[in-house]
């Protein structure tokens, strides 16, 4: 397979706002080929089905089962591949077992999920709770990480598992940090998706400096992308995210129209300002293309290309959000295609 760009549901506009159906319409008319489904869309879509007005009200298994079905019909007739469902949150290195018990029973359901949606992979990131309620210790990280993947190579097809880095995540937030943990879990089945902006975003940027970057950004990004390119197993690149950011025109610190109590900056930061790539009038500014093009060149990846996006205008109301956000995200990966040479 060569390179195809994909998006994610969620990027398009917020599942209580923006109807499913519609955002696959425009993500089809703008010629993607494959979308990653984000698990609001499809909780949304269930309640949507069955009758359910009420936001407090989750919905049952066969509920979500009779969703993913519907999302599948929908993307089989606009020829959208469905290359993965996330987010599967909060699950690693939990104190609480409790918690993770049940989140066993949970991924139960969403191996029978993806068969609906008919796709194998399953992307989880790293935890991002509070650290009193998680442990830094990477051998009991990749303990449960391995008791997914072993689930997820029972089922016919095999489930993968894409590991993801947050430049946030609260002991994980590295792709070093990342990919030892594959190493750790050591199956086939488990790999990682790469995303430009939570590699560069760490190491590269810092929403709460003056100057947008860290203290060694340019030195320190180089040396990271050349381990990175000779350490990373290419066969465990299950697909990658590319997403660029905004510069703060002021500190992300208290006080910040976008600061949270208790989140980290760059949690707010993501939630509220990522952009397309060579959105530079919007205010991109992260070295997004020099990422992709050791992930494409130097290391060979080929796949799928998903421009993920999380942001503000995701919120706003109207059908024009998923139709704009749509239209973005393809000129951006039009641009990356020509820059990087990948028609």
């Amino acid at each position: 397979m060569t390179w195809q760009p994909a998006i994610m549901s969620a990027s398009l506009g917020r599942a209580w706002l923006h109807d499913f159906d519609y955002k696959m319409e425009q993500t089809s008319k703008a010629g993607f080929k494959g979308v990653e489904i984000f698990f609001e869309d499809l909780e949304h879509v269930a309640k949507k089905l069955s009758g359910i007005a009420d936001d407090t009200v989750t919905p049952t298994p066969d509920q979500l089962l009779n969703a993913a079905s519907h999302c599948y019909d929908v993307c089989h007739r606009l020829n959208l591949e469905i290359i993965g469902l996330q987010p599967f949150l909060f699950y690693d290195g939990l104190k609480d077992r409790s918690q993770h018990a049940k989140l066993i029973e949970k991924m139960k359901v969403w191996l029978q999920i993806v068969k609906r949606l008919h796709t194998t992979v399953i992307q989880i990131p790293a935890n991002f709770l509070p650290a009193d309620q998680l442990t830094g210790d990477l051998a009991v990280i990749a303990s449960d990480l391995r008791e997914l993947a072993d689930m997820g190579a029972a089922e016919e097809p095999v489930v993968k598992f894409a590991y993801e880095n947050l430049c946030w995540s609260t002991h994980v937030d590295t792709w070093e940090k990342l990919w030892d943990v594959v190493k750790r879990v050591d199956r086939p089945n488990f790999g990682v998706c790469l995303d430009t902006f939570n590699i560069a975003g760490r190491v590269w940027a810092d929403p709460t400096s003056p100057t947008g970057k860290t203290q060694n950004a340019d030195a320190d990004l180089a040396g990271s992308l050349e381990r990175m390119a000779r350490e990373i197993d290419m066969s465990k690149v299950f697909y990658i995210q590319v997403v660029d950011a905004e510069r703060m025109e002021k500190p992300l610190v208290e006080g910040h129209p976008f600061h949270v109590d208790g989140n980290p900056a760059r949690m707010n930061w993501s939630r509220n300002a990522r952009l397309f790539m060579y959105e530079e009038d919007r205010g991109a500014y992260l070295p997004v293309e020099e990422v992709a093009r050791v992930i494409i060149h130097e290391m060979g990846y080929k796949g799928y290309v998903s421009m993920e996006l999380f942001s503000r205008s995701m919120s706003e109301e109207g059908q024009y959000v998923p139709l704009e956000h749509a239209q973005r995200g393809i000129a951006a990966w039009k641009k990356l295609a020509e820059r990087l040479s990948l028609q």
